[in-house]
């Protein structure tokens, strides 16, 4: 049968009692209990993709699936915005008005805040039973569980990932063809094609540093200098960090020289990711370094022959599952959840999101039809195999990616000093540590 679909406005939830949210904490964390699960005839869903997006594509596909193995039950799924549900989730999940089942971000200031007020439910006992413990990959993972301070990385499963997404370098073919220059596989010939570029006039890099994108070209250099030891000790707090550290100090050092040497625009301080995209696809820049989300756009605009590789020489790579599918504590239809989240990882669904060039994390690239969609989730998958994903350089602590862009803009404006960045960056990173861990 067909679905419903609606739109729910959350902006009023506000007006609910804030002492509610006490309720919610000693809720019953077990994932598998039978209250309130059976006999139910109706399902929610809550998202907020594009129905025309490779998610929308996919949960559409997975709606199906679960509509046919579940004739009795009416699905009725409700759009939000990525906003709206960030503003408002701790609030409105501690009514009895709540859907079954809920696509929330990942991190210890999202996913990790609602598992450590009891607001959604722990998953540890089905993500056994139902395998997604083997299934996916061990730094797929790593965003589905959080710890009793909602740390992520640890502790229970709380939502379970079924995309993925990660940052490389997309190169204009044309423009490396017209100089002769080689696409770089290793670090070294990178740096030779950033120079040959500029030799010839060229401002090599498209970036932004009002927005995120120079924050990840720095994560990359950071990554390619540390190892997987660094990124445990500074996303996942295993051990302190030494922001004036061999890795830390070279990434920051390399991109100042970077910057000196012009292959960064003097201007990009003040552009916005937008701005970067643009200009990579009016052919201004011949190389971006950004994520897999930008893929689907560049496919439909970009005029000149193109392509990507991963940041070479590096093992590891900014990137991370995508959304996670959680499950609220007062659900009424938890098992219909668990089915639902059953059916996103299976092969039908995960290759309707391989072949939009979604990145699904329990696909098979050798399915996919399109060159560039294949050539895509294979990066991914290697990044996979190699258990590479590093996660966002803003991720650890809350309010960081301000932080992050401010201190990096002013290395490109060349007001700073790598160690005086590294200083700025150091201080809020152990301020905001302490917060989550003390407070």
């Amino acid at each position: 049968m067909a679905h419903q679909r609606s739109k729910r406005l959350l902006a009023g939830v506000a007006v609910l009692a804030l002492p509610l949210a006490l309720a919610a904490c000693g809720g019953d964390s077990g994932g598998g209990d039978d209250q309130a699960t059976s006999g139910a005839t109706t399902f929610t869903i809550w998202d907020y993709e594009n129905d025309d997006s490779a998610m929308g594509q996919a949960w559409a596909k997975a709606i199906e699936i679960f509509e046919t193995e579940h004739p009795d039950v009416k699905v009725v799924t409700e759009d939000q915005t990525f906003e709206q549900i960030q503003k408002n989730a701790k609030i409105f999940l501690t009514g009895d008005d709540v859907p079954d089942i809920m696509e929330y971000n990942k991190g210890n200031a999202t996913a990790g805040q609602l598992a450590s007020q009891g607001l959604i439910t722990s998953l540890t006992d089905v993500a056994t039973e139902r395998g997604w413990d083997t299934t996916l990959p061990a730094s797929i993972q790593t965003t589905a569980k959080y710890d009793e301070q909602g740390l992520m990385g640890s502790g229970d499963w709380y939502g379970v990932p079924n995309y993925g997404e990660f940052v490389g370098v997309y190169y204009n073919q044309d423009a490396f063809d017209q100089l002769g220059i080689a696409v770089p596989t290793t670090f070294e010939e990178f740096e030779a094609s950033l120079k040959a570029f500029k030799d010839a006039g060229i401002t090599p890099l498209a970036t932004a540093g009002a927005e995120y994108p120079m924050g990840q070209l720095w994560y990359e250099l950071v990554l390619h200098y540390g190892d997987r030891q660094l990124v445990d000790d500074y996303q996942l707090f295993a051990n302190d960090v030494d922001f004036q550290g061999d890795a830390f100090t070279q990434a920051t050092n390399k991109l100042d020289e970077w910057i000196k040497a012009g292959y960064i625009a003097s201007d990009s301080a003040a552009l916005t990711a937008e701005d970067m995209g643009v200009s990579f696809i009016g052919g201004t820049y011949p190389m971006m370094v950004s994520g897999s989300w930008w893929f689907g756009r560049l496919v439909e605009e970009v005029p000149f022959t193109w392509g990507q590789f991963l940041f070479p020489g590096n093992d590891l790579h900014p990137g991370s599952s995508g959304n996670l599918w959680v499950v609220p504590e007062n659900a009424k239809a938890k098992d219909l959840a668990y089915d639902f989240i059953d059916i996103t990882l299976r092969p039908e669904v995960q290759e309707v999101l391989g072949q939009a060039g979604g990145l699904p994390v329990a696909g098979d690239s050798s399915t996919i039809t399109d060159e560039k969609t294949r050539e895509l989730t294979e990066n991914f998958e290697n990044i996979l195999g190699d258990d590479g994903l590093a996660y966002y350089p803003d991720w650890p602590v809350p309010g960081f990616y301000d932080v992050i862009v401010s201190e990096l803009q002013s290395l490109i404006n060349q007001s700073k000093s790598p160690t005086e960045v590294l200083d700025g960056l150091s201080t809020a990173y152990f301020e905001g540590k302490t917060d989550l861990t003390e407070g």
